[in-house]
């Protein structure tokens, strides 16, 4: 595709589904409200599938602008946490996590690979990233950072039962709520500061998840916390300017889900924000990809470089007059056909991305100073040959003078002679 097609596609935001069954066979699906926010602000969703091998083809997804990643299944313990880890669970704790979390526990490592590879991508490329739920758990694991396995088990008991957080009700699924502190001077902040009460710095928010963040990883910094300390959103301050097309952040929460009952108006009216500054990077960065791919960047080099290609192309202009006024070059100015010589020669062995056109160009450059090259030294010897025969007939007497003009005389008749004689039989045999 040209380039300048590139210009007229909307941004492309790349989503994972997530495996489920349904009458008995496999279905993937995203929750919709994701796919809503995607498109009203500007973008296009673009649903990678949870299929076996499918992390293996993420390059066949390009051009990616944006990510977005959000529920699923548990992240493989084995990702995040070492095999000694002190805190591991027990067997028996661990089966009593699958027996209340069902849904949730079965390990998808398929989804994994996919997830964290397109993390990994983002991370690598400064490509924008927004994790809802899991998503910010595969952000954080991507990074470096660790996971509760189970919030319950391992923060939760560490407090009195009334000071406890519920992190998930199933029998309240869309309606719980929890409280948390958001931090001044983030992004979050920023978006919900008109919800805020006075100096309380809280908002409620929905909860639908047994894990989060444990260990934060180390270029991040926290945007929530739940009562019990759990961090509840995270971003990379250095990688948050939507308006130059970056953004890197998790919310453990799902504000695109934040809606009064039997309506679709939000909780708060900051709860789209992450989407539409998400989506404001996602078109930034797209802008910045178009850009950098119609106009290349100019080469800067370093005062030793430059030196050297002015060398070079002094040197392919020098040869250029030889060839084209067959006059001899000033001796002085010889050395400098080497330089262009010797790189043309090492571009045409090493430079395999040349086409057949200019690979003959260089070629037919490289032969001109190559030639010019031959020319100067014939020019030397002829001369040094003229200098030792001056040298010697200089010393001969009169008499060998001239003797030697007489027989070059004769020499030259006879030459005459029979020279005369072989164009006469070439013509014989042309008339025969």
């Amino acid at each position: 595709m040209a380039s300048s097609d590139l210009s007229g596609i909307l941004p492309r935001v790349l989503i994972v589904s997530r495996r489920t069954v349904r009458k008995n066979k496999f279905v993937d699906f995203v929750g919709e409200y994701h796919l809503d926010l995607i498109v009203a602000y500007g973008a296009v969703p673009v649903i990678v599938p949870r299929v076996s091998g499918v992390h293996m083809l993420l390059e066949s997804f390009e051009p990616i602008h944006g990510v977005l990643l959000c529920e699923g299944e548990d992240i493989d313990p084995s990702l995040y946490e070492p095999e000694d880890a002190d805190t591991r669970l027990s067997p028996e704790e661990l089966e009593e996590i699958r027996r209340l979390h069902t849904s949730d526990t079965a390990i998808d490592r398929e989804k994994d690979s996919i997830e964290l590879g397109l993390a990994k991508l983002c991370l690598e490329r400064n490509i924008p990233y927004l994790g809802i739920c899991r998503g910010s758990q595969v952000l954080n694991v991507a990074c470096g950072g660790t996971l509760y396995q189970d919030i319950e088990s391992e923060l939760s008991r560490n407090f009195a039962q009334e000071k406890r957080v519920a992190h998930i009700n199933y029998d309240d699924y869309d309606g719980h709520r929890h409280v948390v502190r958001v931090v001044e001077r983030t992004p979050l902040h920023e978006w919900f500061k008109d919800s805020l009460e006075d100096q309380r710095m809280e908002i409620m928010v929905n909860s639908y998840h047994h894990q989060g963040v444990k260990r934060l990883a180390q270029r991040f910094v926290p945007m929530a916390f739940a009562p019990d300390g759990l961090i509840e959103g995270f971003y990379d301050p250095d990688a948050y300017n939507p308006e130059e097309g970056k953004f890197i952040m998790g919310l453990q929460f799902h504000p695109e889900r934040m809606r009064k009952p039997d309506s679709d108006e939000f909780d708060y009216p900051g709860c789209p924000s992450a989407y539409q500054e998400f989506v404001k990077a996602v078109i930034a960065y797209q802008k910045k990809l178009i850009s950098s791919t119609l106009v290349p960047r100019p080469l800067k080099l370093d005062q030793e470089m430059e030196k050297k290609r002015r060398i070079i192309v002094r040197s392919f202009s020098l040869a250029k007059n030889l060839y084209t006024t067959g006059q001899g070059l000033n001796p002085s100015k010889e050395s400098e056909l080497k330089a262009g010589a010797e790189f043309l020669e090492v571009q045409i062995i090493s430079n395999t991305a040349l086409s057949l056109h200019q690979e003959k160009r260089l070629k037919q450059m490289g032969a001109t100073v190559r030639n010019a090259g031959s020319y100067i030294e014939r020019l030397k010897l002829n001369e040094e040959r003229e200098k030792m025969a001056r040298n010697a007939i200089g010393k001969m007497s009169v008499e060998q003078l001239s003797d030697l003009i007489s027989f070059y005389k004769m020499m030259e008749q006879i030459c005459s002679e029979v020279l005369e004689r072989k164009l006469q039989g070439i013509v014989n045999d042309l008339n025969a």
